[in-house]
């Protein structure tokens, strides 16, 4: 069995991912930033071409880079985030490498996303946000997708998957704005100014989906987050109704994990 742990921002994810770790000690964890088979958040993926050209630039940390990249399919992956280094514009010049935030064309970024869960091929892993978050909002936030759209294209996902066996462990917000305040606090510097909020709130105002709307601030954002998270819920209910479990977040027991 292969699960999937979803859910928005603050819904304790990570959490759950660990106790279900305690749980299958045998899975393997693919967390975001890590080499996945099937997310690319946090990686870089690039052209042959592009990678020397990386690699030729930040020569001094070659070996650091090269320790975590990944040829796949006639790409590479490269784990950017993972790479401790110190020098300027590094981890923003790799950002835009990354398929998300429209840095592909739609085309594209629904062809490299079929095409990995298509060549997944290995069992018994726990994924930490790999099949909604990113995905969904993308097209919502940069692809300006309508929710049809997005349901359309997790039938597409859910065709190439086939029979594989996988199941959605599913944590269902019911105080969004709470949870967010967790992870405000939570993510803050030795001073206590607030890393994560700021740059969170700036994705989202930036985004053509706001302008478009002329949304902007604290309140539409977690409407925002109010909408992502029924849709996700209507994706688990249409597409997948015999593969997903949902977990109140931050109130279920450890027996519901049967």
């Amino acid at each position: 069995m292969n699960y999937f742990v979803e859910g928005l921002q603050g819904s304790g994810k990570s959490t759950l991912v660990k106790k279900m770790c305690d749980k299958h000690p045998e899975c393997k964890v693919f967390r975001e930033g890590d080499y996945s088979p099937v997310e690319l958040a946090w990686c870089a993926y690039t052209t042959r071409d592009a990678y020397r050209a990386i690699l030729d630039k930040y020569a001094e940390i070659k070996k650091d880079i090269i320790a975590k990249s990944y040829e796949e399919d006639g790409h590479m992956i490269i784990c950017y985030t993972q790479i401790i280094a110190d020098i300027p514009g590094f981890h923003k010049d790799l950002e835009q490498y990354e398929i998300y935030n429209a840095r592909v064309s739609q085309e594209s970024f629904k062809n490299i996303i079929l095409s990995r869960f298509s060549n997944w091929n290995t069992d018994g892993n726990i994924f930490e946000c790999s099949l909604f978050q990113n995905i969904v909002e993308d097209m919502i936030l940069f692809q300006n997708a309508s929710d049809a759209e997005i349901i359309a294209f997790y039938r597409e996902i859910k065709n190439v998957l086939g029979r594989r066996d996988y199941h959605i462990a599913y944590l269902l917000s019911e105080d969004i704005r709470s949870n967010i305040d967790v992870i405000r606090k939570e993510r803050t510097d030795e001073q206590g100014r607030e890393m994560w909020f700021p740059l969170m709130l700036r994705y989202f105002n930036d985004s053509p989906y706001a302008k478009q709307k002329g949304l902007v601030g604290e309140e539409d954002m977690l409407k925002h987050f109010s909408h992502r998270q029924e849709l996700e819920l209507a994706i688990c209910r249409e597409i997948f109704p015999d593969k997903y479990t949902i977990l109140k977040s931050k109130g279920y027991k450890d027996t519901d994990l049967q």
